[in-house]
């Protein structure tokens, strides 16, 4: 990779940043009490707070001991136990306060709600409130009610009213301004409540009583988690960040933002705040392993509902409620996360070909079935529909997992999950009385037959690799997936060969792994973006679970631990790690990011052993696997090589 000038640091890193969420949003909490992205009531609805991608100009909500300059990070933050409440505490020279962030779960209006407790003598605090709907463009319509003894303030941009609740704010030029003491014992809460302007003054409900119900309901559910070993905190945590990303309706978004860039100061800026086929199936399959099936259950019906009988049409990724129309645009009067422009809503992938999309929501299928999920004839007709629709299409070139905005290609990745999705239909259909041997007939057929044609046209002999496309010489990290998903043994000389010409070409000088060349030798790009792009942590992941199943278990730990010191304070990982600058770029947190770290550490659990997992039967080196109903797969479909 050629040298740069490095772009000029941030004072606050994507990694200052925490997550709290009510499955149906989410908000961006920096390390110093400020928050800098929200978007109110759903994960794609125009941001109120954009200072993320901006400066506060665009938006923000500031609250954390008063300061005459700028404001200082909190001494201390985690999560409270297994939930996503975040705290922040700051030790000052008067005293000690606590701020305790989080969204209540199970309602109807999203709110943000904002505890303030003193711990010990007293602190003045200010809450610094500017709302700028419509990702930063607006300026609101500010209005004051009463009730009670609570002052009420409206910020209004129709058809959104954004309500404040607590201590009486001061409107100021920039916004509205709230300073006020704590003293040890005392606790103060703030609350913003959204609706839609034309609604009623919405209901205001005990904050501390929402507190209780919503950590009980968070513990409750992390306690389900099926996973005994020695990276429990991790995985939970991980667990926990991707149940935030399931949408009550069913959807699951790949991250809670948009245009955090992959290259600081770069152009490689996406909206992921929409359903990814591939990434929810990926992220359902991932839960399930851990024993989760309501989420599975919810995302199977939203599926069912979303692509309907006829698959034939079917995107590779949808808005949250099903949307179809995802034009991508820019944002010109954001100045982006470090002047990375644009910032981009909408996502024009939308419009592309991918045909590995059916392999992972096959897979995720039979996962689901496996831990426990009820099988469903709906479900079943879907899978056939998509078994015919790669029949169809599994020859054809496309854009590939990584979304390239270059030209189509026959990119073996793609065609290994075509591969897939066969398979695991099969599977399935072996365990209804009703399929015939006539089908299973015809699908073995094919699934051999896409096989022989990946060994043939994908695999270079003479270097001992399969390569990223058909007739190409370039390497793709997606060709770890390959003994993953049981294309071939581990064992397979092509499969460790892959390994190994992936670790020496496609690895950073820390052992992580870039996705692809983006530049070919000449310099040129071969993905249709300028500039370049960090280590991608989920292709990182997958060299780990690769290490363990072909026998390399501490190599493979190693990169592992590597791995995990990562992670912010608070256990949460961006999409990719820049190894020049030393920090997170990338949408933040991101799904593929924490369901990888979930999938790795299964592995090195089944490979290794020290931890509770369920018992898989061993299976031939040449047939799909047969699994029997609630059986929990760990970390891929397979175990061989462990």
């Amino acid at each position: 990779m050629p040298t740069a000038a490095l772009p000029r640091r941030s004072r606050f890193l994507i990694e200052d940043h925490g997550l709290i969420g009510s499955t149906a949003t989410g908000a961006l909490v920096r390390n110093d009490g400020t928050i800098t992205w929200a978007c109110l009531p759903r994960f794609d609805s125009p941001a109120v707070f954009a200072a993320l991608l901006g400066t506060e100009e665009h938006g923000f909500w500031r609250l954390g001991p008063a300061t005459d300059g700028e404001p200082t990070a909190a001494d201390r933050r985690r999560y409270r136990d297994d939930t996503m409440s975040l705290e922040h505490e700051w030790d000052t020279p008067t005293g000690s306060v606590r701020v305790t962030d989080f969204m209540p779960l199970g309602t109807r209006t999203p709110r943000i709600i904002r505890s303030v407790e003193g711990l010990s003598g007293t602190v003045a605090m200010t809450s610094k409130f500017r709302a700028r709907p419509g990702y930063g463009a607006h300026a609101p319509l500010y209005t004051r009610t009463s009730r009670g003894a609570t002052a009420r303030l409206c910020a209004t941009v129709h058809p959104d009213s954004y309500w404040l609740d607590g201590p009486h704010h001061v409107l100021t030029r920039a916004g509205a301004r709230c300073d006020f003491t704590v003293t040890a014992g005392e606790r103060i809460a703030f609350t913003l409540t959204w609706s839609p302007s034309s609604h009623p003054v919405p209901d205001l409900r005990s904050p501390r009583s929402a507190r209780t119900r919503t950590e009980v309901s968070w513990h409750e559910w992390a306690s389900r988690c099926a996973y005994q070993g020695p990276y429990r905190e991790a995985v939970v945590r991980s667990a926990l960040v991707l149940n935030s990303l399931c949408h009550p309706g069913g959807g699951i978004v790949a991250a809670p933002t948009t245009s955090l860039p992959e290259q600081i100061g770069g152009e490689r800026n996406w909206d992921y705040r929409y359903v990814w086929l591939r990434d929810s199936a990926l992220t359902i399959t991932t839960l399930a392993r851990l024993g989760h099936t309501e989420e599975a259950e919810a995302w199977r019906d939203w599926l069912l509902a979303v692509l309907g009988p006829d698959v034939s049409t079917f995107q590779i990724l949808y808005g949250l409620h099903g949307e179809h129309h995802l034009p991508e645009g820019e944002l010109g009067h954001l100045p982006g996360y470090e002047n990375s422009r644009p910032v981009r809503v909408g996502n024009g992938a939308a419009g592309q070909l991918q045909l590995d999309v059916a392999g992972e929501i096959a897979d995720a299928l039979l996962a689901a079935e496996d831990a426990g999920l009820l099988p469903s004839r709906d479900a079943d007709a879907m899978l056939r529909a998509l078994a015919r629709w790669t029949e169809d299409h599994w020859q054809e070139p496309d854009e590939g997992i990584w979304e390239v905005r270059g030209p189509r290609r026959h990119f073996v990745h793609s065609k290994v999950m075509a591969w897939a999705a066969i398979d695991r239909v099969i599977t399935l259909l072996r365990r209804r009385p009703t399929t015939t041997a006539d089908e299973l007939a015809h699908w073995e057929k094919l699934r051999n037959r896409i096989h022989a044609d990946v060994c043939e046209r994908g695999y270079d002999p003479e270097r001992n690799t399969f390569t990223q496309y058909y007739g190409g010489r370039e390497l793709d990290a997606s060709l770890l997936l390959i003994p993953q998903v049981g294309f071939l043994p581990p064992d397979d000389k092509r499969v460790i060969g892959t390994i190994e010409a992936i670790q020496r070409e496609l690895s950073t000088e820390d052992g992580f792994v870039l996705r692809y060349p983006t530049h070919d030798e000449s310099g040129n790009n071969v993905d249709g973006l300028s500039g370049h792009e960090g280590a991608f942590l989920a292709c990182s992941f997958w060299l780990a679970d690769d290490l363990a199943m072909i026998g390399r278990l501490q190599e493979a730990r190693e990169l592992f631990d590597r791995l995990l010191a990562l992670r912010n304070d608070l256990g949460l990982l961006a999409e990719e790690w820049d190894p020049r600058l030393g920090r997170q770029v990338g949408n933040f947190p991101q799904a593929f990011s924490h369901l990888a770290l979930v999938d790795t550490a299964l592995r090195l659990a089944a490979c290794g052993g020290g931890a509770r997992l369920p018992a898989q039967r061993a299976v031939p080196a040449g047939a799909p696997p047969e699994r029997e109903q609630g059986t929990l797969t760990v970390a891929g479909v397979r175990q061989r090589g462990c």
